[in-house]
């Protein structure tokens, strides 16, 4: 196409759209920016990349390999959002009319594998509770240990348990408030043992810690601090959890999320009904939440065939 402008104009321009007027965050705008141009850094794509949806399929078709210990590709996850970025550039390019084909219509988002959840069994989430320590209330680790009980006790993702203020919790009542995906608001209950771990960090170390950094009121400050007064980060919450799964002989099988999962397999496995947990999870959708019925099952599985006499 004649006039069509160089991909690296026409990349700058979409991101600047997505900033500006769609107000994207700019996590993903540096993600689509990172996928954007390794797309524009493939071969072939500088010179065709207006011309139609060759270079795009040509691009996706590379990223896809997978099994070559050279040449892995990209895990499905990845590829799917690469593919994602890649067909929202092209529409805005046609909208705009940098180009005069609406390659967006030719690219197929890869199917995503229903993968299921990685979770802990009871005794495990009790060995990993104990392994992060905070048993005392001057115990350096009590904030970790605080943060670990609670992502269990509530079934939070990481994100939001980072983002409660002190005003988000109430002690005597047993809940947090969670602003979850899509700003959803929910209420969730938390129980005895979290409670109290939480008021041994909020009443002492926490306590100390907005004292001594002056650590400004509003919404009663974040209710995760570190060590200089400021909100804690998903590093160091991420840190925290793997040094305890580390402690507990769980290293390779645990992550925050694990623990979400892990909160959810065990309501349904009590019995709790499907759309309570949904509701305690904040998914929009109860396909989501679904996906936990599944794991149970192959828990049901392990343990008829493990008692039964004749299984």
């Amino acid at each position: 196409m004649a006039g069509t402008p160089p991909i690296e104009q026409a990349i700058a321009d979409y991101l600047a759209y997505l900033r500006v007027e769609r107000g994207v965050s700019p996590a993903t705008i540096r993600a689509y920016g990172s996928d954007l141009e390794d797309f524009a850094a493939a071969r072939g794509t500088r010179r065709e990349w207006g011309n139609g949806p060759d270079a795009a399929q040509r691009y996706l078709a590379a990223r896809t390999r997978r099994g070559r210990p050279s040449d892995p590709g990209l895990a499905p996850t990845s590829l799917r959002r690469r593919a994602a970025a890649i067909r929202s550039f092209y529409r805005f390019a046609f909208g705009e009319g940098l180009i005069d084909r609406d390659v967006a219509a030719s690219l197929d988002l890869p199917r995503m594998p229903r993968l299921l959840p990685e979770t802990l069994t009871v005794p495990e989430v009790t060995r990993l509770l104990e392994a992060t320590g905070g048993d005392a209330v001057d115990d350096p680790r009590l904030r970790d240990r605080a943060l670990v009980e609670l992502i269990y006790a509530a079934g939070l993702r990481i994100s939001e348990a980072l983002r409660l203020d002190l005003e988000d919790v109430s002690l005597d009542g047993g809940f947090v408030r969670v602003i979850g995906k899509g700003d959803r608001e929910r209420l969730v209950p938390v129980g005895d043992v979290a409670i109290a771990v939480l008021r041994a960090w909020i009443d002492g170390q926490r306590a100390a810690l907005v004292d001594t950094h002056h650590v400004a009121p509003i919404r009663g400050a974040p209710l995760f601090l570190g060590a200089r007064g400021t909100r804690l980060s998903r590093q160091q919450a991420w840190a925290a959890v793997k040094r305890a799964a580390a402690a507990a002989g769980l290293s390779d099988r645990v992550s925050p999320h694990t623990l979400r999962h892990s909160f959810a397999t065990h309501l349904l496995e009590g019995g709790a009904d499907l759309r309570i947990v949904q509701e305690l999870l904040g998914h929009a959708s109860i396909s989501t939440t679904q996906l936990y019925t599944h794991v149970t099952g192959e828990r049901i599985r392990e343990v008829y065939a493990r008692a039964h006499p004749r299984a």
